[in-house]
């Protein structure tokens, strides 16, 4: 049986746990892949469904040039600290970043 791929989305760590949480609570039980999924995302995810919307509305109202769904939902997977933290995660991607924009992302993740 071939799959065909109709859209590709990209979804931050804390929101692909509730994904899974919703599905858990539907079926009761999730497969062995997708529970040590559930499992790992668990241990790892200190936040909540709230306050990733929150988040991810402060980063997409920054309206920064350049700045896509797929790079905001790696800042919130990582949470960097510092403005050079935010720089090192989009260095493997073709984006550049004024610092006054670093500023503003980290001032929307830290407030």
């Amino acid at each position: 049986m071939d799959i065909e791929v109709l859209e590709q989305i990209p979804i931050s760590i804390p929101a692909l746990k509730v994904k899974l949480e919703a599905l858990k609570t539907e079926n009761k039980e999730l497969n062995f892949r997708a529970a040590k999924v559930f499992d790992y995302i668990t241990e790892f995810t200190t936040l909540d469904e709230k306050h990733l919307n929150e988040i991810k509305k402060k980063l997409l109202e920054l309206n920064i040039p350049r700045l896509k769904e797929k790079y905001i939902e790696k800042i919130i997977d990582l949470m960097p600290e510092t403005t050079d933290d935010i720089k090192s995660l989009l260095t493997g991607e073709n984006i550049t970043v004024k610092t006054e924009d670093l500023t503003k992302i980290l001032n929307a993740l830290t407030g």
